[in-house]
């Protein structure tokens, strides 16, 4: 009975084995260089990857020491400019009224990074659209091709896809793993986390 146990574990193990390294590397001194820079850094992400938002805001303030946001952490808001203005521009709206600039940056958390044509993650891609606009840096934790995300991003880091029927699962439990790489990267950790700090 762990036949499906074993194999999703299995897939895990293949695609943590996939990963682009030089990639992640890259998004790790590319993070650096914007919170030393002085630059805030929003994270984008709609479903499991709003809550993934959330938590590493978090992670990235705590640990990294970065000004950090996520639009969907103000429900009220959200809800209104959804009510308002319509899904589709309620991550762009909002980074404007956050007044998004050249020194900051957008970090995408995805299964498919946005699609325009097939009318998914429209508001990612809008957002992504206004950072290009001000001159902010894009970077991506994305799954499958990446979509439009990997398409313009600066950094992008694309969980590759070994099983279609899993392709979310394993996408954004591989962006938990990737983005708990980086916060306790040498380039970016400034703070020691409370556990460790007990031994």
């Amino acid at each position: 009975m762990t036949g499906f146990t074993d194999d999703f574990l299995s897939e895990t193990v293949e695609i943590i084995a996939r990963l682009d390294r030089s990639a992640i590397e890259k998004l790790a001194e590319d993070l650096r260089r914007v919170r030393d820079n002085g630059g805030r850094l929003f994270i984008l992400g709609v479903g499991g990857s709003a809550g993934h938002a959330s938590h590493a805001v978090n992670d990235f303030r705590k640990i990294c020491g970065f000004e950090a946001y996520s639009p969907t952490d103000n429900v009220s808001e959200l809800t209104a400019r959804t009510n308002d203005e319509g899904w589709d521009t309620t991550f762009n709206n909002w980074l404007r009224g956050s007044r998004l600039k050249a020194s900051d940056a957008l970090l995408i958390f995805s299964v498919g990074g946005g699609n325009r044509e097939k009318n998914i993650s429209v508001n990612l891609v809008l957002a992504i659209e206004l950072a290009q606009a001000v001159g902010a840096e894009i970077f991506g934790i994305v799954g499958r091709d990446g979509g439009y995300t990997a398409k313009v991003a600066n950094t992008c880091v694309v969980v590759p896809v070994v099983n279609e029927e899993r392709v979310t699962p394993h996408t954004e439990g591989l962006a938990a793993v990737i983005w708990h790489l980086l916060v306790t990267h040498p380039a970016l950790k400034a703070s020691q986390t409370m556990w460790e700090s007990q031994q």
